[in-house]
């Protein structure tokens, strides 16, 4: 798919990694619709360097755990653009889910937005982008849904979910509509990690680094510009996930 002059709905799309993903999208001439739960001031920020970049961008707030919030900021998309070409899911809450809990309030939060979220506005996206005969949906999991993370057992299970919600939509919409996911590794450290634990981290990799927000965004714009590929994920972490045969090395 060529983006001159497409529009694409990027949930969670205001800053950090989603951010720089929505800024890609612009810069291939992408029309760009930002979601946000929380983030009204960087939502607004993204979209004025969208329209810089010489494209339309409407920030649209709606907690996408909210089937009627997703309908109406679909609706309010439509108004806007017409139709809806693209869909990144990228909207998720990075939140601590002990197993066993005696609160299952924090599983709900996290499964809802990547699960229940996802699921809503793909399908009411779908049936337009079906109806055009093109479309692309973008899923961004991680390597959570390769690998159980202690103490993340929602976020886990939730991207994994992801996953799996990836390959089936790509057969229920195929051939008109591709699906594919990035599960990225380690390429933005979280606020809450210390200089020395993000130097640690960094070492995991075969490549020895930590990736960027920008690696990411890259491999969005492959998928969607992939005519051939549908229902896969494709991991970008610089080999993290294959790193532990290292020392098995002769």
């Amino acid at each position: 798919m060529n983006l001159q002059g497409k529009t694409a709905l990027i949930t969670g799309g205001a800053h950090r990694v989603s951010g720089v993903i929505t800024l890609a999208l612009a810069e291939a001439g992408a029309n760009v619709v930002i979601n946000y739960h929380t983030s009204a001031d960087a939502a607004q920020g993204t979209a004025e360097s969208a329209r810089a970049l010489g494209v339309e961008a409407l920030p649209v707030q709606a907690d996408v755990s909210d089937l009627a919030q997703v309908e109406r900021m679909i609706r309010q998309a439509q108004e806007r653009f017409g139709t809806v070409d693209v869909l990144v899911n990228a909207a998720s809450r990075f939140e601590k889910t002990p197993f066993p809990t005696t609160d299952v309030s924090a599983w709900q939060r996290v499964t809802r937005i990547l699960l229940d979220g996802s699921f809503y506005c793909a399908n009411l996206l779908a049936p337009g982008m079906v109806a055009r005969g093109e479309g692309n949906i973008v899923n961004i999991v991680d390597t959570a849904a390769l690998f159980p993370w202690p103490n993340y057992t929602a976020h886990a299970v939730g991207k994994a979910g992801l996953s799996a919600l990836t390959r089936q939509l790509a057969l229920e919409l195929a051939p008109a509509v591709r699906v594919n996911a990035v599960a990225p590794g380690p390429v933005l450290p979280p606020p809450r990690l210390s200089e020395a634990q993000i130097e640690d981290i960094g070492t995991r990799p075969l490549l020895k680094r930590w990736g960027t927000p920008e690696d990411v965004a890259q491999a969005v714009l492959f998928l969607i510009s992939a005519d051939y590929i549908t229902g896969q994920i494709l991991v970008v972490d610089g080999g993290e996930s294959i790193a532990q045969r290292q020392e098995e090395r002769s």
